[in-house]
């Protein structure tokens, strides 16, 4: 921005370096800017005042007017001491406590002045008390109010301790908002500000510190919210228009479709959903364009991705080109293998799989074929990526679940050719649309919205840990009828830490409601071997074992169609998207299918709200819009996704999606007619955009 914004916190009068030594590893505030730009969390409507006999511990800050009748001064050991003031209105007394400033207290506060308190309720016993209350006398009070709204700034315990609470950093605010005045330039030009309403930005970062009223610092807000998004926009779009006008990409022939028409009419025995034929629709217009393709495929469990990824990869295959699929996990990378094989067995592709378990002598035939050409498609886990393996010519990859993968174990993908292949990212966790907006907005994005026909939708119950006998019963009768069962834990060992179920424990009493030789139950976790995990998978696959007790390691990449029942334990410890992969591992199938969501007896609000969601509804995208309710934007799923930093410091994507979309169109119609911000109007938009890339590690186009 501009030079004194710049300046180190440190130079701030009332700082020091102590306290900005503080500031910045608490809260990262390390120049006069990012004390400006530390919003307050919430306000408190400083009119309003409540009666003592109203008090309660689960009140917010509150402000109280009465007078003190009388204190008293105790010991509380080790030489410390503790006041207690009563402080009264016409409807009761509070016990006012200090442990510091104890002297300056009791010479200051006199008994017959009327006082204004503010702060925090605390239960003590059966009493209610407010400890280290702000305190003014009610005729200053008055006086000195300009309005109503209180700004609350977080803050940590450290800070406090330091003398940095809220009320301390409020002043701070106070001192560096008169010391840049007239300093704060713009960050949107004139015409976007006259526009679209927006408030300037240096009366926008007064009035969110020190609202003069609820409209000011409502039009102060939005004008955050909307500088904010735009910008993610402007350079998502900008990033797009430019990779779409410089990348050149393998123009794919379409008469060339020898083995794409011989798999679709040959191998697969079903129809494709609309919802596939419009995403290879897509797929192809990319191909044919001479351009490389960057895509993002959307598809919620079951919908079909695998097929639209192996019809994908036959294409390049058919155009003279080597395809690659890269899997986060070796069961998911083995399920693939397993399912592509059937679909190509008797025509002419070589296919193979690369994993970590694979053999030196395996893995050296692998390489050499991939060198010659003579290796059509590989399919394999993060041992694609490594230096070794070198394509004769590759021309299309395929990432499957890639949230899983790094933006540069991504990248080193598309670094196998000098000219870079076509891309096709696929996620089977839906991403909210103001999510994908956001974080994909550079890419451009396929959805497949419908299941296979034939898909019975499965039944979701909750049931609690006294429910367990019933569950089994259900479960008997399952396997009775041939059906076989998972069941998942969230840890392999017990935990001091936390109180959920664990594999180990899980498998003994399992293996008490379940014994042999009636039953068989079959284990798999992250830490077994390899060989381990593809014997215990390979048993349950063929049917020898009726119940498989897992981790998440079977999230993703198990297919049995003659599973039929999910069983999640402490189901409470899971988030939604994992709660609904997890349940994506059933129905497969014909059989009706159900997942069992097994908890404690008593669940948190936000706990019960999952759990709640998981059994209306199967859904992802419905799913996936809760989950961005239920948590917040949070982390963004690695903010880094798209080689872009951005940092919201307001605006809120689960509730600012029309802001969102207003921003976007905006954003579109600029760029249209100035695509490179060379215009003078919008100098400070390039600005900007420049500042935001500084930092932005770029990791190739395929992130």
């Amino acid at each position: 921005m501009q030079k004194i914004l710049d300046n180190e916190i440190t130079f701030l009068t009332g700082v020091g370096p102590k306290k900005a030594e503080l500031l910045t590893e608490e809260l990262g505030i390390k120049t006069y800017k990012d004390l400006l730009f530390y919003f307050p969390f919430r306000y408190i409507d400083r009119s309003r005042f409540y009666n003592i006999s109203d008090l309660n511990k689960d009140l917010p800050y509150i402000q109280i007017k009465g007078r003190f009748t009388h204190f008293e001064l105790s010991s509380i050991g080790k030489g410390k001491k503790k006041l207690t003031g009563y402080f009264s209105d016409e409807t009761g007394v509070v016990e006012v406590v200090w442990f510091q400033s104890i002297s300056w207290i009791q010479n200051s506060i006199k008994k017959s002045e009327q006082y204004v308190l503010f702060g925090k309720p605390k239960s003590f016993g059966s009493r209610i008390n407010i400890v280290h209350p702000d305190i003014e006398e009610y005729n200053k009070w008055q006086a000195k109010l300009v309005n109503a709204l209180y700004p609350q700034y977080n803050t940590t315990e450290k800070l406090k301790n330091a003398y940095l609470n809220s009320k301390a950093i409020r002043k701070l605010l106070d001192t560096l908002l008169k010391k840049v005045k007239g300093q704060v330039y713009e960050t949107l030009p004139k015409y976007i500000r006259e526009k679209y309403k927006l408030m300037g930005l240096e009366e926008c970062l007064f009035e969110i510190h020190f609202p003069t009223g609820i409209k000011e610092l409502n039009n102060a807000q939005y004008r955050i919210k909307f500088e904010e998004l735009f910008y993610i926009q402007l350079n998502l779009i900008q990033a797009k228009m430019r990779r779409k006008e410089s990348s050149t990409g393998f123009l794919f022939d379409r008469s060339n479709d020898k083995l794409v028409k011989e798999c679709f009419f040959q191998k697969i025995p079903f129809d494709l959903t609309n919802a596939q034929t419009r995403v290879l629709k897509e797929i192809r217009h990319d191909l044919m364009s001479g351009k490389q393709m960057n895509r993002l495929l959307q598809g919620d469990v079951g919908s079909g991705k695998t097929l639209v990824a192996l019809l994908t990869a036959l294409i390049a295959i058919d155009n003279g080109y080597q395809a690659c699929i890269m899997a986060p996990t070796e069961i998911l990378a083995q399920q693939h293998f397993r399912s592509i094989s059937k679909f190509l067995d008797g025509l002419e592709v070589t296919c193979d799989l690369l994993t970590g378990s694979i053999k030196k002598r395996e893995r050296t035939r692998i390489h050499e074929m991939l060198v010659l050409g003579e290796l059509n498609l590989l399919i394999g886990t993060h041992a694609l990526i490594e230096d070794t393996v070198e394509f004769k010519n590759l021309g299309m990859v395929v990432i499957d679940e890639q949230h899983r993968f790094g933006v540069e174990q991504r990248a080193k993908l598309w670094k196998k050719n000098i000219l870079p292949p076509h891309v096709l990212i696929m996620t089977a966790t839906p991403i909210p649309r103001t999510l994908a907006m956001t974080l994909y907005g550079d890419l451009d994005v396929s959805v497949i919205d419908e299941l296979p026909p034939g898909r019975t939708k499965i039944i979701t119950k909750h049931f609690k840990d006294k429910d367990r006998l019933r569950v089994f019963g259900f479960v008997k009768k399952q396997i009775a009828l041939g059906r076989q069962v998972y069941v998942v834990f969230p840890l392999i060992t017990e935990s001091e830490n936390m109180d959920y179920k664990d594999l180990e424990d899980g498998v003994e009493g399992y293996s008490r409601a379940f014994p042999i030789p009636e039953y068989q139950i079959s284990v798999l976790h992250g830490q077994m071997k390899p060989d381990q995990k593809e014997f215990s998978m390979n048993h349950f696959e063929k049917g020898n074992s009726n119940i498989m007790i897992a981790t998440t390691v079977i999230e993703v990449g198990v297919d049995v169609p003659n599973a039929t029942v999910m069983i999640i334990e402490s189901a409470e410890r899971f988030g939604l998207s994992q709660l609904h992969q997890l349940r994506g591992r059933v129905g497969r199938g014909s059989e009706q299918s159900y997942c069992l969501l097994m908890t404690g007896e008593t669940l948190s609000e936000n706990a019960y709200n999952r759990v709640l969601c998981m059994v209306n509804t199967t859904d992802g995208f419905e799913i996936a819009e809760t989950d961005l309710k239920l948590r917040g934007p949070g982390d963004l799923e690695g903010k880094q996704q798209s080689g872009f930093t951005f940092d919201l410091k307001m605006a809120n994507l689960s509730q600012d999606g029309q802001l969102l979309q207003y921003v976007k169109d905006i954003a579109n119609q600029i760029l249209e007619t100035d695509p490179e911000l060379q215009k003078p109007d919008n100098h400070v938009m390039a600005a900007q955009i420049r500042e935001m890339n500084k930092n932005k590690i770029d990791f190739g186009k395929i992130s």
